[in-house]
């Protein structure tokens, strides 16, 4: 039976993709894209040449996944590979993958790069919870009472921003939380990769380039020694 490779590709650095990956896209005949234009240019740095693409995007997700499923059924394997690291996260491909398990497909995860995962080991976070939120509501109001709901949680927090609202997503949280500490990330893996920590106002200081993609991680109100403390063993009954 024809198989769904769900394929996590690099968030930056083209170095980061896995072997497996490069295995999987040789091998399929046919690649689902987020843009076909991106994902090409990742298989020419690869010299992987000679596959089908097509295209399967937030617009267009529920009918590209209808010819997906066609093509599994006509025995073709595919690929998907959303723009830069793992679909389904704030990428497409939730869609994709529930429609080709509904439809009696495997669909195979290929994990990889991912920029919330990136963030958080950079981060210096302790403890097992953290909120994914990714982009919040271009809406001001909306955004807000999202924020003010993330942060009544007094738990960590990872949001996505663009490079026209962070300042503006930053300076509420200075607002909101003056004191709460926050690791920023801009154009993580990449050239020119920047990670800040501080206050949101620290942050907004040391923050001269404002260009690239941004992900944030807000950490807990209070953080102890005691939070890197490992937990003792449960012992069975």
């Amino acid at each position: 039976m024809a198989v769904l490779y769900v394929v996590a590709t690099p968030i930056g650095n083209m170095d980061d993709i896995t072997l497996r990956a490069l295995e999987v896209l040789k091998k399929v005949p046919i690649i689902a894209c987020e843009d076909t234009r991106h994902t090409g240019m990742l298989l020419s740095h690869f010299n992987i040449t000679d596959k089908r693409l097509i295209a399967c995007h937030a617009r267009n997700e529920e009918v590209s996944s209808a010819g997906i499923v066609k093509l599994l059924s006509e025995g073709s394997d595919v690929a998907f590979c959303s723009d830069a690291g793992t679909p389904g996260v704030s990428d497409p491909g939730s869609r994709l993958v529930s429609a080709v398990r509904s439809a009696g497909f495997k669909a195979v995860p290929l994990p990889g790069a991912s920029a919330v995962t990136t963030l958080i080991s950079a981060s210096g976070l302790a403890g097992k919870t953290f909120t994914f939120e990714g982009f919040l509501s271009p809406k001001s109001g909306r955004r807000r009472r999202r924020l003010e709901e993330l942060l009544d949680r007094n738990e960590s927090f990872v949001i996505y921003e663009s490079p026209f609202r962070i300042l503006k997503t930053l300076g509420e949280l200075a607002e909101l939380s003056p004191l709460r500490k926050m690791v920023l990330g801009r154009e993580l893996t990449k050239v020119f990769e920047e990670i800040l920590y501080g206050t949101a106002s620290e942050i907004i200081e040391h923050l001269k380039i404002v260009k690239g993609e941004f992900a944030l991680c807000v950490l807990p109100p209070e953080r102890t020694d005691e939070a890197f403390e490992e937990e003792p063993e449960e012992q069975e009954d």
